[in-house]
């Protein structure tokens, strides 16, 4: 009896699956290697390499394990690429799951936990946001993601797989051993580029906007612990086993920090006088993007522990202080 995850080379896959491993609970990754990094894969986590696209590779894995649900992170999830390259997103992030949700059902794997992305919502004109609110993406990455959301409802419908959908927000943070943390290429999230740059790995952080209308006049983003958010996996996969419901929840913190806050508690927490360039607004860079988390935390009874932002800071810094090359030692 295993759980299957995808993408399970990458940033939050392998952080969920070090989850399911301290609590027992037998898992199988599936990667490309396309972003994933072999040495992210927990010890002692049985991996497949291959694409889920290839039908006889899937076939294999699905007959060589008793697979009883899966959790799918593997997708693209670079915006600016995607709208430079939407064939690449849609064929992907869609075509993929399509066909990973087609080899689930022949089968007979009937629960999958869903990699979701705030970008479903677009600029959202309410703050917090909730699942009540209007999808309205603005790029291909998030009209990807969003195709899928709306695919597994009608699989679910014809041929009964259940599903979670768990949308993020900003995420960050690395697992307390420093063994595994973040490591992209090309790196776009806001706290590594920070870190890179108090290890020399960078000449300045740009910061982006310094004349919005909030505080101190940076963008205001939601932050949520890398393992808090594997800990909502692994509550979506017992909600699933226990109600097999399909349910969609947000994931975030519920409150903001701006773009200086976060450059000041990485100077605090580092020691070191991080250099910052400002540049001009980026389009389409809302102010203040801010989730409710309410739901899932009433439902599942997820409580975020590690979610503070000097917690996600100072353990983002041991795994980069540790790894000024990330997963490349060299």
């Amino acid at each position: 009896m295993a759980i299957l995850v995808t993408g399970g080379a990458g940033y939050v896959g392998s952080h969920t699956v070090a989850a399911l491993v301290e609590r027992g609970v037998e898992t199988i990754v599936v990667d490309n290697m396309v972003k994933g990094h072999k040495q992210a894969v927990w010890p002692g986590v049985k991996l497949y390499e291959g694409d889920l696209q290839d039908v006889p590779f899937m076939d294999k894995v699905f007959t060589e394990n008793t697979v009883t649900a899966v959790i799918h992170f593997a997708a693209f999830s670079l915006v600016a690429e995607s709208v430079e390259n939407p064939a690449k997103y849609y064929d992907n992030n869609v075509a993929g799951t399509l066909q990973l949700l087609k080899s689930m059902n022949k089968h007979n794997v009937k629960s999958i936990i869903f990699s979701s992305t705030a970008s479903t919502y677009g600029n959202p004109e309410v703050i917090p946001v909730t699942e009540e609110a209007t999808e309205s993406p603005i790029n291909p990455y998030g009209e990807s993601k969003l195709a899928v959301e709306r695919m597994l409802k009608w699989f679910d419908g014809a041929y009964g797989i259940k599903h979670v959908i768990l949308r993020y927000f900003n995420v960050a943070g690395a697992h307390e051993s420093a063994k595994i943390g973040e490591d992209h290429e090309p790196e776009t999230h806001l706290i590594p580029m920070i870190l890179q740059t108090a290890l020399g790995k960078r000449e300045s952080f740009d910061l982006y906007g310094d004349d919005y209308p909030t505080p101190d006049g940076t963008c205001i983003r939601d932050y949520i612990h890398i393992m808090d958010l594997a800990d909502a996996h692994i509550l979506a996969l017992q909600k699933l086993e226990n109600e097999p419901t399909s349910a969609l929840y947000n994931l975030s913190s519920g409150s903001g920090f701006s773009n200086k806050e976060i450059l000041e508690a990485a100077r605090r927490i580092t020691g070191i006088d991080i250099p910052v360039r400002f540049a001009p607004r980026r389009a389409g860079d809302p102010p203040v993007l801010v989730a409710s988390s309410d739901k899932i935390k009433r439902e599942l009874g997820w409580n975020p522990t590690r979610t503070h932002i000097d917690n996600i800071i100072r353990t983002a810094w041991a795994w980069h202080s540790a790894n000024p090359n990330g997963y490349n030692k060299a």
